[in-house]
C-alpha cells in the first residue's frame, strides 16, 4: 500500500473507523468534511448526494455558468437540498446551508473567493468543477485553461497552505486519443487533440507536482462517457432521447459506427467516493469496462424504448472527436475494489424513464 503523505499522517483523525479496501485497510473519519467543486454539475451533484446520504458534510461550490441550461443545474441543487432534509427552494445564485450541505456560488478560477472556505479545514477536496465539451473548447479555449487548469492550481495551493491532504481530481478519457484499446492508465497521453483534453492533461500534471513537492495525496480519475438521469444536455444520451421523442432529426457527426464505453452516473459517483482512499498519486480509469457500444446501437435502443423512429441528419466526423473508447478498469478493481454495477442498457432505460417523468426537460435548451 502506498504510504500516506507526511502531513496527512500528522493530521489527527478522531472517531475513525477502519474499512477494508481491496484486501487492505485504512482509516477514514466517520463523518468527513469535503470541499466538492462543481456541485451543481452532473457528476458533482450525484457524488454530493451519496456523500450526504452517508452522513458526510459537503461544502459545495459552483459558478452556475451558462454553458448549458442553468435550469438543469438548479434542479440538481434542489434535489441535493431535499437529500439534506429540506424542501426550501434554492436557485443556486445565493449561498445557503441545508443540513450537511453548504453551498457557495463561486468560481474555482478565483483564488480569493475560495480562500475563506478553508478557514474551518477540510478532510479532502473532490474537484469536479470543469469546463466540459470537446467541440466548444475549440471556440473558447481560454475559459477551459482558466477553469480546468488554473482552477486546479488554486485548489492545490490552498490545500498546501491549509494542510488538506487529499485531492480527488476529475480527468477524461479524451486524453487517450490515438492509443490502442482498451486504454490503460500507463499509456502515454502526450498528444491531446482538443483544448479540453489539453487542459485536463495540464491539471493532472499540476496535481502531480504538488504530490511530488508537498506530499499531496492525489487520485486522478479518468471518466468514460458518463450518462444517466439529469445528464448534461450537450451530450448525446439526453440529446438523442429528446430528439427521438419529439421527432427532431438527430445531428450525428459521422456514420454512427463510432463507439463509446458508456458508464452510468451512480457507478461514477461511487468510484469517485472510493477514490478518497489514500493512494499517494494514482491515475485510475472509471469506465464501463465492457464491449463499447456503437452510437447506432445506442440510438436503436432509444427507438425501442420510446416506440418512435429516429430521423438522422449525418454530418462529417469531427476531427476533435475520438472514434472509439474502451477502458481497462483492472486498476480500479485492484486499488478501489470498484467495478460498474449498472450496465449500459439498464442505465439507458433508467435515463429514458427519468426524462419522461420530467416534462420540463422538453423545454431545456440543447
Amino acid at each position: 500500500m502506498t504510504r500516506m503523505p507526511e502531513f496527512v499522517e500528522s493530521c489527527a483523525i478522531t472517531d475513525a473507523i477502519v474499512l477494508p479496501i481491496a484486501g487492505e485497510f485504512f482509516n477514514i473519519p466517520r463523518s468527513m468534511r469535503i470541499l466538492l467543486t462543481g456541485v451543481a454539475g452532473f457528476i458533482g451533484a450525484r457524488t454530493a448526494s451519496l456523500l450526504l446520504s452517508r452522513g458526510h458534510e459537503v461544502v459545495g461550490v459552483d459558478n452556475m455558468n451558462d454553458y448549458y441550461d442553468v435550469r438543469l443545474k438548479q434542479h440538481r441543487l434542489q434535489e441535493l437540498v431535499r437529500v439534506s432534509g429540506s424542501e426550501k427552494p434554492v436557485d443556486g445564485l445565493s449561498a445557503f446551508k441545508s443540513g450537511g450541505l453548504s453551498y457557495h456560488p463561486i468560481d474555482v478560477e478565483s483564488y480569493s473567493a475560495l480562500e475563506p472556505l478553508f478557514a474551518d479545514g477540510f478532510d479532502a477536496i473532490i474537484n469536479l468543477a470543469a469546463r466540459a465539451g470537446v467541440r466548444y473548447s475549440m471556440e473558447n479555449p481560454f475559459v477551459y485553461l482558466n477553469t480546468n487548469t488554473k482552477g486546479v492550481l488554486n485548489l492545490v495551493e490552498l490545500a498546501r497552505k491549509n494542510g488538506v491532504g487529499k485531492l480527488v481530481q476529475a480527468s477524461t478519457s479524451s486524453l487517450y486519443a490515438g492509443q490502442q484499446m482498451p486504454f490503460h492508465e500507463d499509456l502515454p497521453v502526450n498528444t491531446p487533440i482538443s483544448p479540453y483534453a489539453a487542459s485536463k492533461k495540464a491539471a493532472e500534471a499540476i496535481a502531480y507536482t504538488y504530490h511530488h513537492l508537498y506530499g499531496l495525496d492525489v487520485s486522478i480519475l479518468r471518466y468514460f462517457t458518463v450518462f444517466g438521469p439529469a445528464g448534461r444536455p450537450d451530450m448525446s444520451p439526453i440529446r438523442f432521447i429528446r430528439w427521438v421523442d419529439e421527432g427532431t432529426p438527430i445531428t450525428l457527426f459521422g456514420d454512427g459506427t463510432q463507439s463509446r464505453d458508456f458508464t452510468y452516473i451512480d457507478d461514477i459517483a461511487e468510484g469517485t467516493i472510493l477514490a478518497l482512499k489514500p493512494l499517494g498519486y494514482e491515475v485510475i480509469n472509471l469506465g464501463g469496462g465492457n464491449e463499447p457500444v456503437t452510437i447506432n446501437a445506442f440510438i436503436q435502443r432509444i427507438e425501442g424504448h420510446l416506440g418512435k423512429p429516429a430521423r438522422i441528419d449525418h454530418k462529417p466526423f469531427h476531427k476533435a472527436d475520438m472514434m472509439d473508447t474502451s477502458a481497462s478498469i483492472e486498476k480500479a478493481r485492484r486499488l478501489l475494489d470498484w467495478s460498474p454495477k449498472v450496465d449500459v442498457w439498464d442505465g439507458l432505460k433508467r435515463t429514458i424513464d427519468w426524462y419522461l417523468s420530467q416534462p420540463w426537460m422538453r423545454e431545456i435548451k440543447l
